[in-house]
């Protein structure tokens, strides 16, 4: 897949002067609610309604949408309010009834982005169409696998192509429902920049009281838009009633954030943020130094422990180190989430360096 201004353009065809907006419930659930969302969000910066018509669930037993009648709801909706309508489609009998309902945009969902031979039967069946399709990123963090079914649906011919940002599982317990990893939809986001990007806070968060702060996160980052789940009566909801709002909830939260300018041609600004760099790369330069010298430490243990007979992994040790740098961390300001991650990839680096000691002849 190449660079192609064609997938930037369905989002400059949209004509929007503010970033994209994608809102509606988690789940349809009637056709009076469809329809009452619908016509509140009208009235907001919203310009596309989505719902869940059929929602892949952990265990069965739990709501798994309404079906194809929910597709009826989302035309009476656009007929009414004139909002492009977006369902999540996870297989080629969904993408088959979606577009019978001209049903304007699909997205492939996080458990459907892991299976390739569910994004190839999807990209097989919407080979010729020219809607929208975005694709959500996998489960668990991996950047070439939410790329492979992006590949998929650009091989099957369509150009109006975005991803969608809505986190990673993890066993760890974080304030997120879903942790970010904001370096992933980076990388992405470097490698195909004419590929739109949006974010999903709802699924990041899990509570609605967060989705301010990922909403704003996320267009500091450059993103084109934002995906948030909305309800007419978000306590009352089926499905994933914590991370929705209610439309005038939405309201104040986009009224809220602050877009900022992508470039600043002023001199005085490019100067000093020149200067500020040059710092950055200077300490960055310093860090790749250390952690270098540090990794000749680690070997210099290897080789200790090898000559002792005395295995590499030293929970007790680790601990130390962990608690050590935790209160470190925290006193420079340093978030909890960020100095477990670095820790924890600095003790697996060095793990590595004693390994080769020990399996070198």
């Amino acid at each position: 897949m190449e660079n192609n201004s064609e997938m930037r353009q369905w989002l400059d065809d949209l004509k929007l002067s503010h970033p994209l907006v994608i809102a509606g419930p988690c789940s349809a659930e009637t056709e009076e609610q469809v329809l009452d969302i619908a016509r509140q969000l009208k009235a907001s910066d919203a310009s596309i309604f989505r719902a869940g018509i059929w929602k892949p669930r952990t265990r069965p037993g739990n709501f798994e949408g309404v079906g194809a009648i929910g597709l009826g709801w989302l035309q009476k909706a656009k007929a009414e309010t004139g909002l492009l309508m977006a369902v999540e489609v996870a297989n080629a009998s969904h993408v088959k009834l979606a577009l019978e309902h001209d049903i304007d945009v699909l997205w492939i969902g996080a458990r459907t982005t892991v299976n390739p031979f569910a994004v190839q039967e999807i990209a097989d069946a919407l080979e010729g169409s020219d809607k929208i399709v975005l694709v959500k990123n996998p489960v668990n963090p991996d950047l070439a696998l939410w790329l492979g079914g992006v590949e998929r649906i650009y091989n099957a011919g369509i150009r109006k192509l975005g991803v969608v940002h809505r986190g990673f599982s993890t066993y760890e317990k974080t304030k997120y429902r879903n942790i970010p990893e904001w370096q992933i939809p980076i990388e992405l986001h470097d490698r195909f920049p004419d590929l739109p990007i949006i974010c999903d806070p709802s699924h990041i968060t899990g509570q609605r009281d967060m989705i301010q702060q990922v909403s704003q996160q996320a267009l500091d980052l450059n993103f084109d838009g934002l995906m948030i789940e909305t309800h007419n009566n978000p306590d009352k909801a089926w499905s994933d009633a914590a991370q929705q709002v209610t439309p005038t909830a939405l309201k104040q939260i986009l009224d809220n954030l602050v877009v900022r300018e992508k470039t600043n041609e002023n001199d005085a600004f490019n100067t000093k943020l020149q200067s500020l760099r040059l710092r950055i790369d200077g300490y960055d330069a310093k860090m790749m130094e250390a952690l270098g010298k540090r990794m000749l430490i680690a070997e210099d243990i290897g080789a200790l422990k090898k000559e002792n007979n005395v295995v590499v992994l030293q929970n007790k040790r680790w601990n130390e180190v962990r608690q050590r740098m935790h209160s470190m961390g925290l006193a420079q300001g340093l978030t909890e989430d960020f100095i477990d991650r670095l820790f924890r990839a600095i003790h697996q680096e060095s793990i590595e360096h004693q390994e080769k000691i020990f399996n070198a002849d």
